[in-house]
């Protein structure tokens, strides 16, 4: 089940993110989410713009994802290809899971896609599980785009 974070699963919000950050890590992916990213600001101000989802089952909080409708500033500029459409679009950001339950990534996408079936994501050129997900996912590779640290991502799109 996907419903909207709140305020009050913030402490089991911190701790995916902190189990994503080391399984990132031990998986060769070190240099995503360094210095404690995403941190509690940020993740607030996606609950409060009702943004971020949780991946529940039982009461249980097992994923996290922020969702984003419209122009997402990052994916003004793109390097080495292109975007695929420029029809109104949704993101996929901060995608993460505790390590219990596998298919958050296809929960994730599915629901996204029933609110907006054009889709973009990316992800750190270090971070090979999610590139995979991303293409088995039916995305397509569109080129480089620069996060607001200024370091590259690979930037994907699906399109319906």
């Amino acid at each position: 089940m996907i419903i909207p974070a709140a305020e009050k699963d913030l402490s089991d919000i911190l701790n995916i993110y902190e189990y994503a950050r080391a399984f990132m890590k031990r998986s060769g992916n070190p240099g995503q989410w360094t210095n404690g990213n995403p941190g509690r600001e940020i993740l607030l101000r996606d609950i409060r713009k009702s943004r971020l989802y949780l991946c529940k089952d039982a009461g249980m909080i097992y994923g996290v994802f922020a969702f984003i409708i419209g122009e997402d500033a990052t994916y003004g500029h793109i390097e080495n290809g292109a975007w695929l459409s420029d029809a109104p679009y949704g993101t996929i950001h901060r995608i993460a899971g505790n390590g219990t339950k596998k298919g958050i990534f296809a929960e994730a996408v599915s629901y996204c896609e029933s609110k907006i079936p054009h889709l973009r994501i990316d992800t750190h050129h270090d971070n090979h599980i999610m590139q995979h997900l991303i293409t088995k996912h039916g995305f397509q590779k569109c080129g480089i785009i620069y996060v607001s640290d200024g370091s590259p991502r690979i930037a994907y799109e699906k399109i319906p």
